[in-house]
């Protein structure tokens, strides 16, 4: 009798895999596949600690135990590495973020026949899960779901709102997009909840635009000791421990480098974390971001000179950057293609290279690899724990 087939790994998309190809969902490597589709669990099937799970699409991951679910995300990065024949030179170990440490989400909320429903989408759905518990939230974050769901309950009438929450000095930030205020009950309201839940900054979309609703001090987050002005909306790492390491991974890797290029630098992220030793040019496309990390520089004398360029469009040159001892980038998903060809090109001793997504990242990898350069270190990173995404940080250098 066949008692079915082992799962041997995970795919990039969450589903446990066969030796022969078969693909179960919610599957974990040493499970067993029965014919009818059913499985065993096996020694690395964890009991998922959220009720919402898997029905709730914040989480796809929850059945790995630890060790696979670190497994996973290093086999992502190797296995997008591999496609373009890159082999690293030192492979670092995982860094996995800790439950409970995501510091900025956005959740939805809508008029569930008459009550409000406050949480993530269900898993490859449009449909608002009821959020209840979060095991990825940071505290602060999950505090404010069920204020939130009791000032949303007076409200009548079909509504359908983004709420966007980061967590940063001053308490949490808020940004409601679809929330109409009508009239001065409803004003005074809702500044009321501003100050009950003292919050650092509430923005409102009423329809024309995102407005500072509350915004009682500036707001601010701190990147390696440096207070930076937080523009509503602006990227900020997923988890403060995930920033750490990848912010220790570019300055042990660029340490004694007299000068960097910082390229999609943002808010700052990588050029304050090096500018202890290093003069940085901090080069960012976001104006907000772009201005915020230029006054964080001036304020505190830092050697960070910030300018504001997009990439895409006019990537940093080859002739700009030949006067760089090393350069550190952290595109979007997209990756940065037209600008790793000017580096490439450079001569740079030394490109550290961030990224959200390992495929674009390869792609351009190939790009550095066939001008010379090799792949001294590469150090999967999960901060989005239980999720499909992964991110890395990798040390190119000639």
């Amino acid at each position: 009798m066949n008692e079915g087939e082992e799962i041997i790994r995970v795919a990039a998309k969450g589903d446990g895999i066969t030796a022969s190809g078969r693909h179960a969902p919610l599957a974990a490597p040493g499970d067993l596949l029965r014919d009818d589709g059913s499985l065993v669990p096996g020694p690395h099937h964890a009991r998922p600690p959220c009720r919402h799970f898997p029905e709730c699409g914040g989480c796809q991951l929850q059945h790995l135990d630890e060790e696979t679910l670190a497994g996973f995300v290093r086999d992502r990065v190797v296995h997008a590495a591999e496609g373009q024949g890159l082999a690293p030179e030192i492979l670092a170990p995982v860094h996995l973020s800790p439950p409970r440490t995501r510091r900025r989400a956005t959740l939805r909320a809508i008029n569930g026949g008459g009550r409000p429903l406050i949480g993530f989408h269900a898993e490859k759905s449009h449909r608002v899960i009821d959020m209840r518990e979060c095991h990825v939230l940071a505290p602060e974050l999950f505090a404010l779901v069920e204020p939130l769901r009791r000032m949303l309950g007076h409200r009548r009438g079909k509504y359908a709102m983004s709420i966007e929450l980061a967590l940063t000095d001053q308490g949490v930030d808020c940004a409601i997009s679809g929330l109409e205020l009508d009239g001065l009950q409803q004003t005074e309201a809702m500044l009321e909840f501003c100050r009950e839940q003292k919050l650092a900054r509430l923005m409102l979309d009423q329809g024309f635009g995102p407005e500072a609703f509350w915004e009682p001090e500036p707001v601010t987050v701190t990147l390696s000791g440096v207070a930076v002005g937080f523009p509503s909306g602006a990227f900020l790492q997923a988890t403060r421990d995930g920033e750490a390491a990848l912010a220790h991974a570019a300055r042990e890797w660029l340490a004694g480098a007299e000068k960097v290029a910082d390229l999609f630098s943002g808010l700052g992220t990588f050029a304050f974390a090096l500018s202890d030793a290093t003069s940085v040019l901090a080069a960012e496309a976001a104006r907000d971001a772009h201005l915020a990390c230029k006054m964080a520089a001036v304020r505190t004398g830092k050697p960070v000179e910030a300018a504001h360029r997009d990439l895409f469009r006019n990537p940093v040159r080859t002739e700009e950057l030949r006067g760089f001892d090393g350069v550190v980038l952290d595109p979007p998903r997209a990756g940065a293609r037209d600008q790793i060809e000017q580096i490439a090109g450079s001569g740079v001793s030394r490109v550290v290279y961030i990224s959200c997504n390992p495929s674009s990242w390869a792609r351009d990898a190939v790009v550095l690899k066939d001008a010379g350069y090799r792949l001294a270190e590469l150090r999967p990173v999960g901060q989005f724990r239980w999720s499909t995404h992964v991110e890395l940080a990798s040390l190119f250098v000639r």
